[in-house]
């Protein structure tokens, strides 16, 4: 597993919630075992207490995304240096039982799962996957959705570095909007 894919526990955690829209998925503990992968140690680890510590982990990503959509590199940086800081993680060097062709085994990293918490172990996972996501691609490539009301977070995968929007959805919602609005425009001109 590249270490890069952990950065999709970040997005997933900060679009738990919806801001503009006052609405948030992550109210209980089932919703913190969901995080997670089926059977992982984060579903066991998780208890009530991981909804509050999870939603102030999110904040403080959505904080990371936040900055980073506004240019403001440096500070998230640092945000993100915080969240490294206070949950660190342990790499593992992992083969699954994957072979190679001489049926050797393809050797990767992963990051451990041993943190005391799900909260800890959540934030570790997504705050590293987060970072090599930043190193490996730029602060650029972590944005917010320009769609009004969404505001979800995203990794901009594009090849030209033009993603504005989490989803075709959201994309194609925008560009109807836009072109009903110049029609309008139009219209009345």
């Amino acid at each position: 597993m590249e270490l890069t894919t952990y950065a999709d526990f970040a997005v997933r955690l900060v679009n738990t919630e919806e801001p503009e829209r006052g609405k948030d998925a992550l109210t209980s503990v089932e919703e913190v075992r969901r995080l997670f992968s089926p059977g992982g140690r984060g579903v066991k680890l998780a208890e009530e207490a991981d909804v509050a510590r999870l939603r102030a982990v999110r904040a403080r990503l959505r904080a990371v995304f936040e900055s980073a959509a506004e240019g403001d590199q440096s500070r998230a940086v640092d945000l993100l240096n915080g969240l490294l800081i206070e949950f660190p993680v342990s790499p593992i060097i992992s083969g699954h039982e994957h072979l190679d062709e001489t049926g050797q085994p393809l050797w990767h990293m992963h990051l451990a799962e041993n943190a005391p918490t799900a909260t800890a172990l959540y934030a570790a996972l997504a705050g590293m996957g987060l970072a090599m996501h930043l190193t490996a691609h730029g602060v650029d490539r972590l944005g917010i959705c320009q769609a009004a009301p969404c505001r979800n977070a995203y990794l901009d995968t594009s090849t030209n570095r033009s993603r504005r929007y989490c989803s075709d959805r959201c994309a194609t919602r925008a560009n109807v909007a836009a072109y009903r609005a110049r029609k309008r425009e139009a219209a009345s001109a």
